[in-house]
């Protein structure tokens, strides 16, 4: 039978033997994560999200200049590229094209390719970064954005190839006033509608001429609605950006206009 102290003496061992296989754990732990290279990520501030950018094209930024939102040329449309194509989970279909996102490198407790944590810079949705890209970046429910090398440089070190942000949508800063470029034919208007300031995302349109009260249009895919009536003389639009703000531009495109044509109305302020 053991006496009190021979009892204690096996308790002590216990406790040591405990903690001993606790740090080993731990130690384990440590080690796993320094192989597959994780480090961990400081929560992003009240209103903004957890999310990480990636980089595709040439470091001119060719090879970006088209996209899942139906800009033939975000260059030649002034978006420059200060652009962004998400992942499906913030595209949501199309709608959030033309919106503004602001990006902020996050800071963490591991290794990382950002210049700095002070530095931000505002990309505008262009384009879709579809499920199983290089990487899994992008792939369902992930937060994503893939940027023009040159957008991604500005925030990050080429090298890095990958870099965890904070995101927000903000507010649109365009210069001029909504633009329309016409497209379809003579039975039914394609249009491109582009350089939408405010939230930038519409989710609305209507369009009217002299001889139509306003007709509904549709999201045929990205920024392009689309509308079956036959319409002529000069167009006036409607449009609704995800904040609920309403754009009336009347008579944007002026009597005369052709297929191909880029005209220019108001703008949200």
């Amino acid at each position: 039978m053991l006496n009190d102290q021979e009892i204690s003496m096996m308790q002590v061992v216990a406790v040591h033997r405990s903690e001993t296989v606790m740090k080993m754990s731990n130690l384990k732990l440590v080690v796993l994560f320094l192989a597959l290279g994780l480090t961990t990520v400081i929560a992003a501030p009240r209103g903004w999200g957890d999310a990480h950018i990636t980089y595709y094209g040439s470091p001119n930024g060719a090879g970006t200049e088209g996209g899942a939102c139906g800009y033939q040329n975000t260059y030649k449309l002034g978006y420059g590229s200060m652009t962004a194509a998400l992942s499906s989970r913030l595209f949501q279909g199309g709608k959030a094209c033309g919106g503004c996102y602001q990006l902020r490198c996050a800071p963490n407790r591991g290794r990382n390719w950002c210049w700095s944590y002070a530095r931000a810079i505002v990309v505008t949705a262009t384009n879709l970064c579809p499920q199983g890209s290089h990487g899994g970046w992008c792939d369902y429910p992930k937060s994503h954005f893939d940027l023009p090398m040159p957008a991604f440089t500005s925030l990050a070190r080429r090298e890095g190839g990958v870099a965890p942000v904070w995101y927000r949508k903000v507010r649109c800063a365009k210069r001029g006033g909504v633009r329309f470029t016409i497209g379809g034919n003579p039975w039914f208007l394609m249009v491109l509608i582009h350089n939408v300031g405010g939230a930038g995302d519409v989710v609305s349109v209507k369009v009217k001429c002299p001889y139509t009260g306003w007709v509904s249009a549709y999201r045929n895919w990205g920024c392009l609605w689309t509308v079956r009536t036959k319409m002529t003389g000069p167009l006036s639009f409607t449009l609704v950006t995800s904040d609920g703000r309403t754009l009336y531009s009347m008579n944007a495109v002026r009597n005369g206009w052709k297929f191909g044509q880029t005209w220019e109305g108001s703008q949200f302020r």
